[in-house]
């Protein structure tokens, strides 16, 4: 295996005295970059690493201080993680790019490291235990206090675990949507859901990157446009190549930022309200052998909480990374913490009754913070852990989720005395959505599509004076439609035919 870092610790001395000089409240930009080519178990790629060292360079030109990583094995990412948590401080802004293999298990992403097994049909445990879930990056970032993060993923490649003879685990290509981002994260995938990426347009194309890297890295080095503006002509630029060998490749992206971020320089006539940023300074991660551990009271096992409403109320599943004996929970600082129950069935890791993950709350429950616990394996508790509990925001974030898992559901046709196109399904999700517009016959939506204002008390179902169809032309071949979310991001155009 190559050596795990490139370039950086040649020069770390004087820059990593000067990063230290610095005072302990300034603003600053790290990034943590990482490409996986040489994978043990499973098929190697060729431009993982490529692409990651063309964005380590491209972030260190926009003042990033820039770790870079290698063909990172399951202890050498989590080094590497730990190293990015240490760079990192409140108000920073964080961006963690990653090239590889990455896979999606019930909804969640993994990051593979070069020695994941090659799992088959049944094994999806062996790939969560030796991989990284996407969502923790988030988390650490969070727990760390950065203002923006900017997390990039181009692995969105075929099923890493098909292979000739045998059941492969299921999964197509593509990641799983990142729709339940906290406040302050921006996120872009090389692919839409379903999709894979290119790596090379043909045999013939010599780019050393993917398809997606080459356009994306160019598109961030472009003076006075924003995130969101870097996404959309990316996006554009990737749609357009891939079309070329009739191949689909839309890249997405998630937005929950407040403000416009712009990586270099402001758009023209805004105001420069802050000094420019210091010299760019490179940071160094250390050695994968030099034990790191991090420190006591950082919260790397803290359980993830996936927020669910449903006619009777709310369902919250905690996802723990650690094998657990128990779970317990209560809402407040307050009061005895109640356990969750057993599953009738074994957790392979224990052989023991697998804890229920879920609890269920009250459809009025109010806003407050859920304190879980877990007890390890070796029977030791850990936590409490504060999981933060917003009605409103997890009801959007949730009805967002559905809506783009359910995408080829938005509208459907009926004949009944003339052509109907309903969009109940548009309605039951509402919350999420603060505008529907749609096309008839043409492919660009240009009629606004009224629904019935959001109802948080019962927000599935729908009013019984609303009209959940329109009356069409008989004409009519086919309906585009445009939805535009809550958080102001905009869904692809989707073209439903009779």
């Amino acid at each position: 295996m190559r050596t795990l870092l490139r370039g950086l610790l040649v020069c770390s001395l004087a820059a990593t005295v000067l990063v230290l000089a610095l005072p302990a409240h300034a603003e600053k930009r790290i990034a943590l970059v990482i490409g996986n080519n040489d994978y043990r178990f499973v098929p190697k790629l060729q431009k993982a690493v490529n692409d990651a060292r063309t964005m380590g360079d491209t972030l260190k030109q926009l003042g990033f201080e820039v770790m870079v990583a290698e063909n990172l094995n399951r202890q050498q990412f989590s080094q590497a993680l730990l190293a990015f948590d240490s760079a990192v401080a409140p108000g920073d802004t964080a961006f963690f790019f990653y090239a590889g293999h990455g896979f999606e298990i019930a909804g969640q992403n993994f990051l593979l490291p070069t020695d994941v097994p090659a799992a088959t049909e049944g094994q999806e445990e062996l790939v969560r235990d030796a991989s990284i879930l996407a969502d923790r990056v988030i988390e650490r970032l969070q727990n760390k206090k950065v203002r923006t993060s900017i997390l990039v993923f181009d692995a969105c490649r075929n099923n890493p675990f098909e292979r000739p003879g045998t059941r492969a685990i299921a999964g197509g290509g593509g990641l799983a949507p990142m729709t339940q981002l906290p406040e302050g994260v921006f996120s872009v995938f090389s692919a839409g859901p379903r999709q894979t990426a290119l790596d090379r347009l043909s045999n013939e194309d010599a780019n050393p990157n993917s398809v997606f890297t080459r356009a994306f890295a160019k598109e961030l080095t472009q003076p006075g446009i924003n995130l969101v503006q870097v996404a959309q002509r990316t996006r554009r630029v990737v749609s357009e190549m891939a079309e070329t060998v009739h191949h689909k490749q839309v890249p997405v992206y998630f937005d929950q930022m407040v403000d416009d971020v712009f990586l270099n320089g402001l758009a023209a006539g805004t105001a420069q309200d802050k000094p420019a940023d210091p010299p760019q300074k490179l940071a160094a991660l250390p050695p994968v052998s030099a034990p790191h551990l991090p420190p006591a009271n950082e919260s790397v096992n803290a359980p993830i909480a996936m927020f669910s409403r449903h006619n009777g109320g709310w369902t919250i599943t905690f996802s723990i990374a650690d094998p657990t004996l128990g779970i317990s929970w209560r809402m407040g600082d307050a009061g005895d913490f109640r356990e969750t129950g057993f599953m009738d069935v074994l957790d392979p890791r224990t052989r023991k009754r697998m804890p229920n993950p879920s609890i269920e709350l009250p459809a009025d429950a109010p806003a407050g913070t859920i304190q879980v616990r877990y007890v390890d394996a070796g029977g030791e508790m850990q936590g409490p852990f504060p999981i933060r509990f917003e009605p409103e925001a997890a009801l959007i974030r949730d009805q967002r989720k559905i809506l783009d898992m359910t995408a080829t559901s938005w509208l459907s046709f009926r004949e009944f005395n003339g052509l109907l196109v309903y969009y109940t399904h548009l309605m039951s999700y509402r919350c999420a959505i603060r505008q529907v517009r749609i096309g008839i016959d043409t492919a660009v939506p240009d009629k606004v599509l009224n629904l019935p204002a959001c109802d948080t008390k019962d927000p599935i179902a729908i009013p019984s004076n609303a009209t959940p169809y329109l009356k069409l032309p008989p004409s009519t071949q086919f309906v585009s439609v445009e939805l535009t979310y809550r958080d102001g991001s905009v869904s692809e155009i989707k073209s439903f035919r009779r």
